[in-house]
């Protein structure tokens, strides 16, 4: 790939104690003073995970740095399809759902400026990697709890592009009937949790279906059960209370969960950098005893590489992971923000650096496919976004009796009347009340 070799420094005891020395470093501790050769904005260090791995005493050797293996298979350019890390297969599979992802957001791009979706819709440009990195590796019956950043999501996990496209219509074809939005993504077939507009509010629901993952299994002995969940959010996430709570509940009841950071380096219009003490999201992680990992979020094969692992792990009972995949978003917060806080020449070099043109030069190198059999994905990508807005677009809007269903627990109760009729209308429902 077209990325520098990022090395891996020596794994972190979670015991262990940050020192810093000037005459002899200890090689089990890390200089979070200290600048790496990354060209990345917010990051110090490549850290493998710190549970993983036997920790050798203080007083021996260290053992040599570590390379990615997507770095590994780029220098020796291996001739047999047996050393690389994917199978020509699974990097079609990770192609098309990059391009779905891609160009399913340039087109709502299109759709919103058109007046076909209202409120406010962001899109997931540039974070291809890390969706597809993780939700290709779940299970049908694994949970997956988003943001507001959401539709890229959905379609990872095998949600239709019809049912995200019309839901962004708010058409009763949607997903959510058109109830959700476009933040508010949820699909109860695809164990897709929902998309949550407030930042910190879905992690705590994705630690609950964790933990009722482990309930079933250890208290129900629903033997069959080891589904796993992944909590996605971004970088202006981790400095909320709901986070740190989550994780020290994850890690005391060692729940089958991977909180996944999507550190696009912007919260809004606030750098990273200026918003947190200390910009190594992952070092959160050892603090509540688990491990803490940071990958390269603009590289699908090491995200799918550190994904691998921390599911593995949550799958076989043994806790939760924290992984910062550092990455960028090529488009504004959301369609209505100009994006002028940003630097241009930053923006530029994150171009520079597009996940899917990576892995297209990737597998290219490689003999993994054709640029035959790209461009038939491609097509086949581009006729299933135009199918999905035809569909939408012709899809009839929600009825007017929808209006105050999953709102309230017993909508006759309180919104309708035993007539059917809204009680709001109803001259003498708010009578009394103006006062107050």
């Amino acid at each position: 790939m077209s990325f520098s070799a990022a090395k891996m420094a020596h794994p972190l005891s979670l015991n262990s104690t940050t020192v810093r020395s000037n005459d002899k470093p200890n090689p089990m501790c890390f200089d979070p003073f200290r600048r790496s050769s990354s060209s990345f904005l917010g990051s110090t260090l490549k850290l493998r995970f710190n549970a993983l791995t036997k920790i050798s005493p203080p007083n021996t050797h260290r053992p040599p740095a570590v390379v990615a293996v997507s770095d590994v298979v780029k220098e020796k350019k291996p001739k047999s399809s047996a050393n690389l890390l994917i199978t020509k297969e699974e990097g079609l599979e990770l192609y098309e759902d990059m391009i779905l992802g891609r160009a399913f957001e340039d087109m709502c791009a299109q759709m919103y400026y058109r007046g076909k979706m209202f409120g406010f819709v962001h899109l997931y440009n540039g974070q291809e990697a890390v969706s597809t990195g993780f939700i290709k590796l779940l299970k049908k019956d694994d949970y997956v709890v988003s943001t507001y950043r959401d539709h890229v999501h959905a379609l990872s996990k095998g949600v239709p592009a019809r049912a995200v496209m019309s839901e962004l219509f708010g058409k009763a074809t949607g997903c959510c009937r058109g109830q959700g939005g476009s933040m508010h993504m949820f699909s109860k077939e695809h164990n897709v949790l929902g998309g949550f507009a407030f930042i910190g509010e879905g992690i705590p629901v994705a630690t609950g279906a964790a933990f009722s993952s482990k309930y079933r299994r250890e208290v129900l002995k629903e033997a069959d059960v080891d589904n796993v969940t992944l909590a996605f959010f971004g970088d202006g996430t981790c400095n909320n209370g709901q986070f740190f709570e989550c994780l020290n509940m994850a890690a005391l009841w060692k729940l089958p969960i991977v909180f996944v950071v999507e550190n696009n380096l912007w919260a809004i219009g606030m750098s990273h950098l200026r918003a947190t003490s200390d910009p190594q999201i992952w070092k959160k992680g050892p603090a509540f005893g688990m491990p803490g990992v940071h990958v390269d979020g603009m590289d699908v094969l090491k995200v799918r590489e550190v994904a691998k692992e921390a599911i593995e792990r949550a799958r076989r009972g043994e806790g939760p992971t924290l992984v910062e995949c550092e990455t960028y978003r090529f488009r504004g917060h959301s369609l209505a923000d100009p994006d002028e806080l940003r630097d241009p020449a930053e923006k530029a070099h994150y171009a520079g650096r597009d996940p899917i043109s990576a892995l297209k030069k990737y597998m290219a190198e490689n003999k993994l496919a054709s640029e035959e059999e790209l461009k038939a994905i491609e097509k086949k990508i581009e006729e299933v976004v135009e199918d999905s807005v035809e569909f939408a677009d012709e899809s009839p809007v929600p009825p007017r009796s929808q209006l105050l269903e999953n709102v309230f627990a017993d909508p006759k109760g309180f919104g309708i009347g035993p007539d059917g009729s809204y009680r709001c209308e109803d001259p003498k429902f708010t009578e009394g009340t103006a006062q107050v």
